[in-house]
């Protein structure tokens, strides 16, 4: 937690930097800042009565009183500035303490968002497994429920199969109980026909009995008869024996008796044999009839019994399907139950798993918010701190330094294993300090602010637009680009042609400037913009805007002087100076700029910038209201890019162009090196590039130099140089930005 007083001192702070409307706001609680004047306490009204304070001695004539009162107002602004550093340390420690604070809210955020993952990624396994497990018992269910459906078609065929069986069923049984009761009373006939046959075997054993009588007698009988054959024979001799004997006798024979009786005996004993036979004939075919009905009665009782046997077969097999279909659809009832059981307890499960996902959907969504807050206080406190670094800078009037570092290229041949820039991570350099490792030993910077390669267009533009505005309030701003040949100066400041999402500071700057100028119409404000264009080449100055600029480089005889007039503005005689209303119209300048400005091919770069484009927007603002006027300067500068000529392999026309750029960047280092030294003379004349930033560079407007440097190991020696220069022009003071105002008087 920020303590309530540091929290207040920055709310005051910060709305004493943004013009708060609550002027009865205190600035701070009571600064222990020890001096002559004791406790000193600073509202919003003394600190703007501090700046705004002019210096009216009472008598203009006594340089005593006027040193006096400078002496006076040097202290009372060095007891404020002293304040402002206390708050500012203040506001660092607060910051240390917000950075572990985010520190550890991140890596709590980070530990819970691995956590959380790691717990996504179970839950997620556990949903694809409970996904799969559902879908596979959606598909063993659909299977079931087809089988299911199956079984009971088959349940249903069989239940009708069982109906007409049962049916069938009932007229077999009503036909088995006919056939029953039929069988029990052909049983009872053929009990009856049994003790019958019983009977007839008994009679017929008695008639076989009494047919082996009969045939004893009658083989009695056939060995009486052929006994009586024989005797007959006999008698038949002795009747032809007789039959002379009778002829003989015949007449002898008086008496007849004997011959009738033996013929009356012999008729009664054929009549006797042919009875016999008769009757034997009679019992023969009545046991033959007796014979053939018991058997149709058997194969009768046979047929039955085998019908009856067929039917009890079958019913029992349909006892044995029905109960085997019935197991079946019980089994299938209880997987059916079972399925819906686990189909329960899975969407249970889903349901605990959901409902745990979304829980810790909203812990995770509680811990973003309560990241994005942090974050936002961070790029609050960030931007408070950009905005009091930005006006002690200005306090102190030193020149503020970007530094980008632009992509490794596929010529830059990068080694993969080292890299030769850096960026450190500790929280009092994190976006503002570069590492450059040079033969094995590593060198540390520490700018204003530090782009990395994948920084955009956009982001560097925004730490930039600040600045640029300045302009518009009447400051005179300059914002120069430097680095050695290919570093992306060039890209920084202008672009790549054709593509909106990567246009450079210039076009962003003019795109800014008239957006705020309509902004601005609102209030009262109109403004008259002005622009001009120039390059220096070869220490010549070239009108980029010109309509009379000769083909030839070499061939302009125009010559153009650089003049500084009392306030500190520059102007360049006889140069073009056009009047624009819209960025529209810039832009068509600068395309028509950038075709006559000097580029040529080196080892170094393709497209080599071979001369110092200087772009000078000014700016007059009136407001009608209250009649006040400002006057405001944007130069917008790319310089030509430093080379070594044993690397760039120049020769011809461009070792004379690369001794002119070195020379004067060479010129331009001596102006920075005299100023951190605080020198009484100043090289500014030295060169026309110096010459004409001599405001910028030790004047009162508000400078910022964008470093450029190439990440690439075969360049690491001129990234060093461009580094260590930049860092000297960050220590150099060049006084307060002044405001170019004033009342306009009817």
């Amino acid at each position: 937690m920020v303590g309530a007083t540091n929290g207040g001192r920055m709310q005051q702070v910060f709305a004493v930097v943004n013009g708060g409307q609550d002027h009865g706001m205190r600035v701070g609680p009571t600064s222990s800042v020890g001096s002559d004047y004791g406790v000193i306490e600073f509202t919003r009204e003394d600190v703007e009565a501090l700046l705004n304070e002019k210096i009216r001695p009472k008598n203009k004539f006594s340089l005593k009183e006027k040193c006096d009162v400078m002496m006076e107002y040097i202290k009372r602004l060095r007891l404020c500035i002293k304040w402002f550093q206390e708050l500012e340390g203040d506001l660092l420690l607060e910051q240390e303490k917000h950075m572990r604070m985010v520190e550890s809210a991140a890596k709590k955020c980070n530990d819970m968002e691995m956590l959380m993952n790691e717990k996504e990624e179970e839950l997620n396994s556990i949903i694809m497994e409970l996904r799969k497990n559902y879908s596979a018992l959606q598909e063993k269910f659909a299977k079931e429920e087809s089988d299911k459906l199956a079984a009971m078609e088959s349940l249903t065929k069989e239940k009708d199969a069982r109906l007409s069986a049962e049916r069938s069923q009932s007229s077999i049984l009503e036909d088995l109980e006919r056939a029953q009761r039929e069988s029990s009373s052909a049983n009872q006939k053929i009990l009856s026909l049994n003790d019958m046959y019983k009977r007839l075997q008994e009679y017929n054993t008695s008639l076989q009995q009494y047919n082996s009588k009969l045939q004893s007698e009658l083989n009695q009988t056939n060995d009486i008869l052929k006994n009586v054959e024989k005797e007959k024979v006999a008698v038949l001799e002795n009747l032809s024996s007789l039959k002379g004997h009778y002829t003989s006798l015949q007449d002898q024979l008086t008496a007849t008796k004997l011959k009738e009786a033996l013929a009356s005996e012999v008729g009664c004993l054929r009549s006797d044999l042919q009875q016999v036979r008769d009757d034997r004939d009679r019992q023969l075919s009545s046991v033959q009839d007796l014979s053939a009905e018991v058997l149709k009665y058997k194969e009768w009782t046979g047929k039955s019994a085998a019908e009856l046997g067929q039917l009890t077969t079958k019913s029992k097999e349909l006892e044995v399907t029905c109960s085997s279909q019935s197991d079946q659809i019980r089994k299938l009832q209880e997987k059916l139950a079972a399925a819906e059981n686990k189909l329960e307890m899975s969407d249970v499960s889903a349901f605990e798993i959901r409902t745990g996902y979304e829980e810790q959907q909203r812990i995770n969504s509680e811990l973003q918010l309560r990241l994005a807050e942090a974050e936002l206080k961070l790029v609050e406190g960030e931007s408070l701190r950009k905005k009091l670094h930005n006006t002690i800078l200005e306090l102190k009037g030193n020149i503020r330094v970007f530094c980008r570092v632009r992509p490794l290229l596929v010529d830059d041949a990068a080694d993969t294993e080292t890299k030769a820039v850096t960026f450190p991570t500790s929280i009092e350099n994190l976006g503002r300090g570069v590492e450059l490792m040079q033969q094995g030993q590593k060198h540390s910077f520490v700018f204003d602010k530090v782009f990395m390669p994948e920084s955009s267009q956009q982001e560097v533009f925004v730490e930039v637009s600040q600045l640029v505005q300045s302009a518009l309030d009447g400051y005179k701003v300059c914002i120069f680009a430097y680095g050695q040949t290919g570093s992306g100066k060039t890209h920084t400041m202008m672009g790549t042609p054709g593509n909106y999402d990567d246009k450079g500071l210039i076009p962003r700057s003019l795109e800014q400037i008239f957006e705020s100028r309509q902004t601005l119409q609102k209030q009262g404000w109109k403004y008259e913009m002005q622009v001009s264009m120039l390059e220096i080449y070869n220490e010549t100055i070239r009108d980029l805007l010109s309509t009379t600029q000769p083909c030839s480089i070499e061939s302009g005889t125009k010559q153009y002087s650089i003049k500084h007039d009392a306030n500190g503005n520059t102007h360049v005689s006889g140069l073009t100076i056009v009047d624009v209303r819209s960025s529209r119209e810039v832009s068509f300048l600068l395309n028509r700029a950038a075709q006559s400005r000097s580029v040529g091919k080196t080892q170094m770069n393709e497209q080599s910038s071979r001369s110092h484009f200087v772009f000078t927007l000014r700016i007059s603002g009136v407001n009608e209201s209250t009649e006040q006027q400002v006057q405001g300067v944007l130069n917008l500068i790319d310089l030509a890019g430093s080379e070594r000529l044993s690397k760039s392999g120049s020769t011809g026309d461009r070792l004379k162009e690369t001794q002119a750029i070195n020379k004067s960047l060479s010129s331009l280092s001596d102006v920075i090196f005299s100023l951190g030294k605080k020198e009484e003379h100043i090289p500014f004349r030295n060169s026309k590039l110096t010459y004409l930033l001599q405001p910028c560079l030790g004047g009162d407007s508000k400078t910022l130099m964008v470093v450029n440097v190439s990440p690439a190991p075969s360049s690491i020696n001129e990234s060093f140089c461009s580094l260590r220069f930049a860092a000297r022009v960050n220590a150099c003071e060049i006084g307060t930005p002044r405001r170019q105002t004033r009342l306009s008087y009817g």
